[in-house]
């Protein structure tokens, strides 16, 4: 996984890279914003601060090192990996994605930017991810979508490759995971998909000119073809059969009523009345 790190990360500091990555940035800024807990995880993508907008007390940014004892990526800043995380509030590991050092349900969140795609494995990574979430915790997950126009880029340049020529758009590295059969995969694992969206519908072109020139793609793409963007991004809830949340004991608690209620068999009674409560140990017709 070190390499495929590395592949991202020189292709994150070119034109359309930095587009995907403005977009993804702000999606994961909006999700964690109002997500709440005690621990959250981002697995990958050191270059991407998806944790900045979270509240919660305890942060873990985990990577895999490209030796096995260091961090295999370098963010665009130009910081050397060590300054880029001593400047953040998420306190990094070395580990692998498909054997996290978390025991079972403590995690609140966990955000897999580019993980599944980039995994040897994506099927243990998600299995893993579902073993250390809390009941009820979410999972967020961004990733390049195959049937998109950047999607189709990629295939064409793949075929022309074989060829003998031609040139990679996106990065080598890595698998892309269909939208869809993402969520199949979260459905097995017992997840529920609370949110899901595309994004970033401008054609597969490198220049700044070029991208900045159909920006107008994007508000049109979003009404028109929605599925079909460069990215998409999902929020996904752990749900356990069988479990009900405990609500606080006072929202449980049944109000008494304050009107008096007729008393069985005493509706056509000579001498009944309707009393007050207070008024029913002083007249009694039958005392």
């Amino acid at each position: 996984m070190g390499s495929q790190i590395i592949g991202f990360t020189d292709w994150f500091r070119t034109p359309p890279g930095e587009y995907l990555l403005a977009w993804e940035r702000e999606r994961f800024d909006q999700a964690v914003a109002d997500m709440f807990g005690y621990h959250a995880l981002q697995l990958g993508l050191p270059e991407l601060d998806a944790l900045r907008s979270n509240r919660m007390p305890h942060k873990w940014l985990a990577l895999q090192g490209a030796d096995g004892g260091s961090v295999a990526a370098v963010p665009p800043s130009g910081k050397s990996p060590a300054a880029a995380i001593a400047s953040s509030p998420r306190v990094a590991l070395l580990t692998e994605p498909a054997a996290l050092p978390f025991p079972e349900n403590s995690l609140d969140l966990v955000l897999l930017p580019h993980t599944l795609e980039l995994s040897s494995d994506p099927h243990t990574t998600l299995r893993e991810v579902e073993r250390v979430l809390v009941p009820e915790g979410r999972v967020v997950i961004s990733g390049l979508n195959p049937a998109s126009l950047w999607g189709l880029r990629q295939r064409r340049a793949h075929f022309y490759r074989r060829l003998g020529y031609g040139e990679l758009f996106l990065p080598e590295a890595g698998e892309f995971i269909g939208y869809w059969r993402l969520r199949d995969w979260l459905r097995l694992l017992s997840f529920e998909v609370e949110s899901g969206q595309f994004g970033c519908y401008r054609p597969a072109v490198s220049s700044p000119a070029s991208l900045e020139r159909f920006a107008w793609m994007d508000k049109v793409g979003e009404r028109s073809w929605p599925i079909f963007g460069a990215l998409y991004f999902l929020v996904a809830v752990k749900r356990v059969r069988g479990m009900r949340l405990l609500e606080p004991a006072w929202k449980s608690q049944k109000a008494t009523a304050s009107a008096p209620v007729a008393i069985a068999n005493q509706v056509g009674r000579p001498g009944a009345f309707l009393l007050r409560p207070e008024q029913r140990t002083t007249l009694d017709p039958d005392a």
